[in-house]
């Protein structure tokens, strides 16, 4: 179970604040309780010139000696107007030792020339996934299996030109390898909580889980994958949950929702709203 920050701004602020020094930064959340321990690697990602991704990983908890000043300095180089964090708590469906999922193959975000990626939670199936991510199958380098969910929304998302399409497709391909096992009574995911953008003046956020995960970190009224953002004219922050304790300022982003902000000259442009989920889809959302 790992934890997401996406931040978009039309003006020069860093996202190093949400990263670091709020108190309920990303950093914070790494290590709330022994339990919820982010261990398994972090990473943090933005563009520089000429629409470049520059990812900066690490492969153990960004809280651990070592790996916090490394964090630290990574947060302190994320270039607005995008930047994308991640801590890992690793999933493990191919059953594998733990020293196979770490390091930075396994780390988060994942990206392809312009395209950034990062995920928490869950497909129990990747190995049966892969046939469908065509061209890109090869383009596996880990044993993350969110590495493979990335590759299947990136297929679906250059086929359809649209990201809010492209993740309908998945879902809907999840569910297709989970019907071709016969329905196993695990379901076909987790958690779809994703942060996808094609380039620094775009970013899209999907929530959606199936099942019952407890609480969130920070916040005992808050279920663990409802997503949080806060919105205005000038910048959009999303996540796994406020990075702030000013809780009113914030707005859920319940499962079966998502959100897109994109950057226009000097504003910031966003719009939440329900996924366009199949009536006939076996797995639904959870109610918000």
């Amino acid at each position: 179970m790992c934890r997401l920050l996406g931040y978009l701004t039309s003006r020069t602020d860093p996202a190093e604040r949400w990263l670091v020094h709020a108190d309920r930064s990303l950093l914070a959340q790494a290590s709330v309780t022994p339990e919820t321990s982010q261990r398994d690697g972090w990473g943090i990602a933005w563009y520089e010139a000429g629409d470049r991704t520059h990812v900066e990983k690490g492969v153990g908890g960004a809280f651990e000696p070592g790996e916090r000043e490394r964090f630290v300095r990574a947060a302190a180089g994320a270039r607005p107007p995008l930047a994308i964090g991640h801590l890992r708590h690793a999933s493990n469906p191919l059953e594998l030792p733990r020293a196979s999922l770490l390091g930075p193959l396994n780390s988060q975000p994942f990206h392809s020339h312009s395209v950034l990626f990062a995920h928490n939670g869950a497909i129990p199936f990747p190995n049966e996934t892969r046939p469908m991510l065509g061209i890109h199958e090869p383009k596996v380098r880990g044993v993350n299996d969110s590495e493979v969910l990335f590759w299947l929304l990136q297929r679906n998302t250059e086929e359809t030109g649209d990201p809010l399409v492209g993740y309908v497709h998945t879902v809907e391909d999840l569910v297709r390898v989970w019907q071709g096992l016969k329905r196993p009574a695990i379901p076909p995911f987790s958690g779809l909580n994703v942060l996808y953008s094609r380039g620094p003046d775009e970013l899209w956020a999907f929530c959606l889980w199936t099942g019952d995960h407890g609480s969130s970190f920070l916040d005992p009224e808050r279920r663990y994958y409802e997503m949080a953002y806060l919105a205005t004219s000038h910048h959009v922050l999303v996540g796994s949950e406020p990075f702030d304790a000013e809780k009113g300022s914030w707005r859920s982003l319940a499962s079966g929702t998502y959100l897109v902000a994109r950057r226009h000259e000097n504003r910031i442009e966003a719009r939440a709203g329900r996924i366009p989920l199949p009536d006939a889809l076996e797995v639904r959302p959870l109610p918000a």
